[in-house]
């Protein structure tokens, strides 16, 4: 697996009593996580619950707003800022 692509690589882990439920994705691609536990919660084969869902989706969110809250408190992008750009 190449560098760059592992850096971009996360996850999301919910353990659930005896299980333990991993999601990975690539940054930028959110979408097709949620898409995913969205699949897994309407599986009823799965002890996945739409519960567990919002659980890891709220993690997810909290998780990007940390993040952009990094982007912006970062000197270089404020030097951006004084530019307009």
């Amino acid at each position: 697996m190449g560098e760059k692509l592992q850096q971009n690589l996360r996850q999301l882990v919910l353990k659930k009593g005896n299980e333990k439920f991993i999601f990975r994705y690539q940054a930028g691609c959110e979408d097709t996580l949620l898409d995913a536990m969205v699949c897994q919660a309407k599986d009823s084969k799965t002890n996945f619950d739409w519960f567990d869902a919002a659980v890891l989706s709220f993690k997810l969110t909290q998780t990007l707003i940390n993040e952009a809250d990094k982007l912006l408190s970062d000197p270089e992008h404020q030097a951006f800022e004084q530019f307009g750009i």
